[in-house]
């Protein structure tokens, strides 16, 4: 059997192809846990949802798109962790296939954002609140997940602002 490979050109940084309105989700992945955040439709308020276990590929499509079909999301979100000097990491790399093999399987568009330092910024929002240590960890990826929403929708803000002058 000859095997075929699958090339897709999709630009995940190109924030171009944002659809105008629509609630987005977003996906702070990690090797054990997924965080998941969503906007309202007008893209103002941002808030976690919920933590996935990561346990198949098949299973976290199947839960990703539940989501994507209970908020009827426009677009889907992954975080993209870079290492403090920029450079890429393993998990990059993870990241843009997870990335790829989610823009196969979803009819959606899906972007990456730089998701440098957002579990430090999520512990540090998260015991502001007052939560224990114990509870911070809970709510960890999906504060991540969240952080990692309001820095796309600051970024396709800026570019319209851009667009617009």
């Amino acid at each position: 059997m000859q095997e075929k490979e699958t090339i897709n050109t999709h630009n995940f940084t190109d924030t171009y192809s944002v659809p105008g309105t629509g609630r987005i989700v977003a996906l702070d992945i990690g090797t054990k846990r997924v965080g998941v955040a969503v906007c309202d439709e007008f893209r103002v308020t941002v808030r976690p949802v919920t933590t996935i276990e990561r346990k198949s590929w098949k299973k976290l499509l199947s839960q990703i798109k539940k989501i994507v079909a209970e908020y009827d999301a426009a677009a889907l979100v992954l975080g993209l962790p870079y290492n403090f000097d920029g450079s890429e990491s393993e998990m990059s790399a993870e990241a843009r296939r997870l990335a790829r093999n989610f823009a196969l399987s979803l009819d959606i568009p899906i972007f990456l954002q730089d998701e440098r330092v957002t579990s430090y910024e999520a512990n540090s929002r998260l015991w502001q609140r007052g939560l224990s240590e114990k509870e911070a960890e809970r709510e960890k990826d999906t504060e991540a997940a969240a952080i990692i929403l309001e820095d796309f929708l600051d970024r396709i803000k800026t570019k319209l602002g851009q667009r617009l002058c």
